[in-house]
Parts: structure tokens; sequence; C-alpha cells
């Protein structure tokens, strides 16, 4: 199974993710990808297994995802003050991967219905979401899903 986490700026949220993961029992092996080298360095001192930076390493590894995890901003091109390239959101966009989206109004996109919800109440639903999908895949049935 394919896990990925992509942060930038600082990797706060990816950090804060993968820690409620670990905190969770997640035993997946969490790629966290940074758009710069301090999201990815963050993301490996909260617990992620690997690590890998910049715009190719977004590109490459959303071909081969199951799940990718991050701030809506990964979606948007020239988000996070210009770390999300165009390639960078498209590929992501385009992925086969299930996506899960903290919503951050910091790329001028604001999701209607998210501002009861804080940062850290919205990363926690993330990694529910991730653990319940990976719980799911691993189901003694789940080769019958469509």
């Amino acid at each position: 199974m394919r896990f990925m986490v992509i942060d930038g700026q600082g990797g706060k949220m990816g950090k804060l993710l993968i820690e409620q993961l670990k905190e969770m029992g997640f035993s997946i092996p969490i790629l966290a990808v940074g758009t710069n080298s301090i999201a990815t360095s963050a993301m490996l001192k909260a617990g992620a297994d690997f690590g890998a930076t910049g715009e190719n390493a977004v590109v490459y590894n959303s071909k081969t995802a199951e799940i990718i995890a991050g701030p809506l901003g990964i979606l948007v091109a020239n988000a996070l003050f210009g770390e999300v390239t165009p390639a960078m959101a498209q590929a992501v966009g385009e992925s086969s991967a299930r996506r899960i989206l903290i919503p951050i109004s910091k790329c001028n996109t604001h999701v209607v219905g998210t501002d009861s919800v804080t940062v850290s109440q919205a990363v926690r639903l993330a990694a529910q979401e991730i653990v319940s999908f990976f719980a799911l895949q691993e189901a003694p049935d789940s080769s019958q899903r469509i």
C-alpha cells in the first residue's frame, strides 16, 4: 500500500497528521513529500518512514499512491505562497489516489462549512479517514470491492 503525505512551508500540518497517525497505531509505511526540505524534514522527524522533496517527487509518487493526504492547497497551482507548482497540482489532481485534503484558507480557496473546524480537528478527522481507508483495504473481502 502506498500512502503519501504532501506538505510545504514548515511542514507543520504534515507533521501533525503523521504524529496523529502514529498515535493511532497506524502501521502502513508513510512517504512524506515536502515542497521544500524543511517540510520534508519536519515530517520525517514526526515519524514518516521515507522522505522526498520537490516537484519531481510529488509528480512521480502521485502516480502510484493509493492515498494522498495534505492541505487543500496541493490541488491549487501556486498555493502555499507559490510552493505548489502547476505540475504538482496537476499530478495530485490527476492521480487515481484517494485524496484526503485538510482545508486551509492560505491558498485563497475557502471551503464553505469548514469555519467551525479547527486545524487540529481537521487533522484528526483526516487521520481517522486514512486509518479507516486502510482498514477496509486489509479486510478479507476487500478484493471483491469495486
